[in-house]
């Protein structure tokens, strides 16, 4: 199958490729996107040249796709399956959750100078980054991309209510499968709720698991293709 990668904030492509391998060798056809903006130099890039980037490449894919979003690129993922629903065939979320309708892209953190750079290892101390060592830690600060303020501060938009018909896998690092039922449960991922398939699938790790799981997480994206 072919297999759409999202890596979330200050990460390009290359951030899965200790991942490609293991889903290449099961037969898959993963392309690990670099979006504009987020390490090919276009600092001038917006989220709308993202969003299109993510399209183009569901477009350029053989036939029914698997997209894969991490952290913030969640939002992204979903946002292509509103824009595709005919050809994604289903959605994988590693460790976030889809956007609404009109709500900012990633606004957790302002931008200074007109970017939102890496801020370090301390916003994310504990379950999030407990299982990555201090050599990991340093390599992957040392290759964030800061993000332009356009692609963060853009708007989220979702026109095609056919997308709730895409299965979703949530797959849980930082968290259990029980705390994001349960936050499904309590309305906090509204965009899901609505959503006709959810499954939970839990893995050991930490915030970033194509970097400190990259065997598991391809068995599990494996596992989602299949379905």
């Amino acid at each position: 199958m072919d297999i759409v990668l999202i890596a979330g904030m200050w990460l390009d492509g290359s951030a899965w490729d200790e991942v490609v391998p293991h889903l290449e060798s099961l037969g898959h056809r993963p392309v690990a996107l670099t979006l504009p903006g987020q390490g090919d130099g276009n600092v001038q890039a917006t989220y709308d040249d993202q969003v299109a980037a993510i399209v183009s490449a569901v477009d350029a894919a053989d036939g029914p796709t698997l997209v894969v979003g991490h952290s913030a690129a969640c939002a992204l993922a979903w946002v292509a399956a509103d824009a595709r629903p005919e050809k994604v065939t289903r959605v994988a979320l590693v460790g976030g959750m889809p956007n609404g309708d009109g709500e900012t892209y990633f606004g957790f953190f302002e931008p200074v100078d007109g970017v939102v750079a890496f801020p370090g290892w301390e916003p994310f101390e504990g379950p999030d980054s407990d299982d990555m060592s201090p050599e990991l830690k340093a390599r992957v600060a040392a290759g964030a991309i800061a993000v332009p303020a356009a692609i963060a501060q853009g708007t989220v938009r979702l026109t095609d209510e056919r997308r709730y018909a895409v299965p979703v896998t949530m797959v849980c690092p930082e968290y259990t499968p029980e705390q994001a039922k349960e936050w499904l449960e309590a309305g906090d991922i509204p965009e899901l709720a609505k959503t006709t398939r959810v499954d939970f699938v839990d893995i050991d790790s930490g915030h970033w698991p194509m970097f400190t799981q990259p065997a598991a997480l391809a068995a599990l994206i494996d596992e989602d293709a299949r379905r």
